[in-house]
């Protein structure tokens, strides 16, 4: 997939390189402090969603720009 439009692409990318990386620390301190049940594995199954989320959005965008020089 191919996110053509740049402030989608834009808003994708501050979620996920902003705001899960956020949340999840976030959760991780709450979670913590207050012994929530399941905290480590709630934040691993976040940041591993982060880290897939961040490779193919990046697949993405040289995608696109691949076929932008070919234009």
């Amino acid at each position: 997939m191919i996110i053509k439009n740049e402030k989608i692409f834009l808003i994708i990318r501050f979620i996920i390189l902003i705001v899960l990386p956020a949340f999840c620390t976030f959760y991780n301190t709450i979670g913590l402090i207050w012994h929530l049940n399941y905290t480590k594995e709630i934040t691993a199954t976040i940041t591993a969603l982060q880290v897939f989320l961040g490779s193919c959005l990046e697949i993405s965008n040289k995608n696109y720009k691949k076929n932008q020089d070919n234009h």
